[in-house]
């Protein structure tokens, strides 16, 4: 999973914790995050280090939405969530008991569902203010309520539309990725719409499936292909076979059989252009490639194109705030600093 995500998910996950900034860093370490980030303009992590610091607060604390809400989610609530839900015949059932569920276990929060122009729609409910970070609260528990229902059904499902009710934030290119769709921001609540048609899809998996996706929470939430139906991710996913040997927007549109004024015009659509897609893509695997390998910053550079270190370089830095020697030098320990 070649993807990361803003700082701002791990600077806002703290937010409703009482952790000292000792323990912080603690954390941050066994997540294999530099507390150097946290500062970082344009930090970035990979989903797999939030996820790993998501589960070390789940399991500090007892709670399996760490200090969002006044009551803890003590562990072992979402995997009942998921039992409670995989007996249902069908989406609808299942989003029916999903709502009922959390107005059992919560007071200050919950989901409400309807349908409205055959369109369904998920929306968050607050009956009084988060104690955690209010726009990842809303992020993430939309994201969990996206992730279980395409889990139960086993396949992804398009978001068609999707309200935020808070000001659009600086990390808001990233929810392409989250929710691919059209994205309102300041509307009343934040909902998710789908196709209602999807309602009537049966639960496709058992028990015998739920240990794996509890294994991979919350990593499997947060980022969801749809190669399918988006341009932008098409696009991502040809740079991710061959970008080396055919990333430029000629070679893209070829390979997707259009011409280069219908990519940009299909990616204007979905709010975005070709170079800041490639960027994109070559700023994540690049903070991959320096947080998961040893391989030497020239070999990093050559694979994304780069004709030289130096261009590299300031790509880097112009996308992150810092250097790629200094962004892995930053993820050592201080022992091997000083080395």
């Amino acid at each position: 999973m070649t993807v990361t995500v803003s700082m701002h998910f791990v600077n806002e996950l703290f937010h409703g914790v009482p952790v000292v900034e000792r323990a912080r860093g603690s954390y941050l370490e066994r997540a294999g995050i530099s507390p150097f980030l946290l500062a970082a303009p344009h930090g970035r992590v990979t989903v797999e280090q939030f996820a790993t610091l998501y589960r070390l607060l789940v399991n500090e604390y007892d709670d399996e939405t760490p200090g969002f809400f006044a009551r803890p989610l003590r562990g072992g609530t979402l995997k009942l969530l998921c039992l409670s839900v995989l007996e249902a015949p069908t989406l609808k059932v299942a989003l029916h008991r999903y709502t009922l569920f959390f107005r059992i276990v919560l007071d200050d929060f919950g989901y409400e569902y309807s349908v409205e122009d055959d369109l369904a729609r998920v929306a968050l409910v607050e009956h009084r203010p988060p104690a955690g970070s209010r726009i990842l609260v809303h992020e993430l528990m939309l994201k969990l309520f996206h992730g279980i229902a395409s889990w139960m059904i086993a396949r992804k499902i398009p978001p068609v539309m999707m309200e935020c009710a808070y000001a659009q934030p600086a990390h808001s290119a990233d929810y392409l990725y989250f929710y691919p769709g059209k994205v309102s921001f300041e509307r009343s609540q934040t909902a998710i719409y789908f196709d209602q048609a999807l309602l009537d899809q049966p639960i496709r998996q058992t028990k015998k499936h739920l240990g794996a996706f509890l294994r991979r929470a919350p990593a499997d939430w947060f980022y969801v292909s749809f190669a399918d139906r988006l341009v932008s991710h098409r696009v991502r996913e040809h740079l991710s076979h061959h970008l080396a040997s055919s990333g430029s927007v000629h070679d893209v549109a070829r390979a997707l059989h259009m011409s280069v004024r219908t990519l940009a015009r299909r990616l204007t659509d979905e709010g975005t252009h070709f170079q800041a897609v490639k960027d994109e893509f070559r700023r994540d695997f690049a903070i991959q490639a320096l947080t998961r390998s040893e391989r030497p910053l020239l070999a990093i550079a050559d694979e994304l194109g780069f004709r030289d270190l130096a261009c590299f370089s300031r790509a880097f830095k112009s996308w992150t705030g810092n250097s790629p020697a200094a962004y892995r030098r930053a993820l050592l320990s201080p022992a091997d600093r000083g080395a």
